[in-house]
């Protein structure tokens, strides 16, 4: 029995059998397992939501952040997404900027995205957990070689996803995606640090004309 709920899909567990049952993966389980006295993000429920929302065969987008908001509340499992009624963060509110301009979305009064994902957007995290207000607290525990794992997986079995890549770290998880199978999108992380170089990317306007020029449904991107 796993000392945090994974509750994922067959197909993820089979997929990443090898990764989850590898020492590496103990020993993040171990660490999370002792960790009394610090609050971990997100809650033990919600650390594999992402892989829980949408199985293998189902995915047609990666969005690829870094590790889990820090501040109470805000984690969800999901990369850039937050529980309704928790404030916007500024990276999603500029998401949101870009979804208006790009495809003409109207900006929503919440943060919450599992609506991409119960359409085959893989809202992933490289890093799965985070010790309250220490941002990247995680980074070396092992989470990012399941993760790469992950995204090796999709490369290597499927084809015709589109892989969003912001930022500099999320840009250098590329080689680990084949682009004769799949479309790779990189721009600017949507951090205000970034001085607003995020928009103009089109990244989801280009991912429904990759998707409908291979035969898949398109993303409805609205945020109702």
């Amino acid at each position: 029995m796993l000392p945090i709920d994974t509750n994922i899909s067959l197909e993820w567990m089979q997929a990443l059998r090898n990764e989850f049952e590898s020492p590496y993966f103990s020993m993040i389980l171990t660490l999370l397992h002792h960790s009394e006295g610090k609050i971990i993000y997100p809650p033990k429920d919600l650390i594999f939501n992402a892989y829980k929302a949408v199985p293998p065969k189902n995915v047609k987008v990666v969005i690829l952040g870094q590790d889990p908001y820090h501040n109470q509340g805000e984690a969800m499992g999901l990369s850039f997404s937050v529980p309704k009624g928790i404030k916007i963060p500024p990276s999603l509110k500029n998401i949101y900027k870009e979804l208006a301009s790009d495809v003409g979305c109207t900006i929503p009064f919440h943060g919450d995205l599992t609506y991409w994902t119960r359409q085959g957007v893989l809202l992933l995290n490289a890093i799965l957990t985070v010790e309250q207000n220490k941002p990247g607290s995680h980074k070396n525990i092992g989470w990012q070689q399941f993760t790469d794992a992950t995204i090796q997986y999709l490369s290597y079995h499927h084809t015709h996803i589109t892989f969003m890549l912001w930022g500099n770290f999320a840009k250098s998880k590329r080689y680990l995606i084949d682009d004769t199978k799949h479309l790779i999108l990189e721009a600017a992380h949507p951090s205000p640090l970034a001085r607003n170089a995020f928009q103009g990317c089109k990244h989801f306007s280009e991912a429904n004309t990759y998707l409908k020029a291979h035969h898949k449904q398109e993303i409805d991107w609205q945020i109702s």
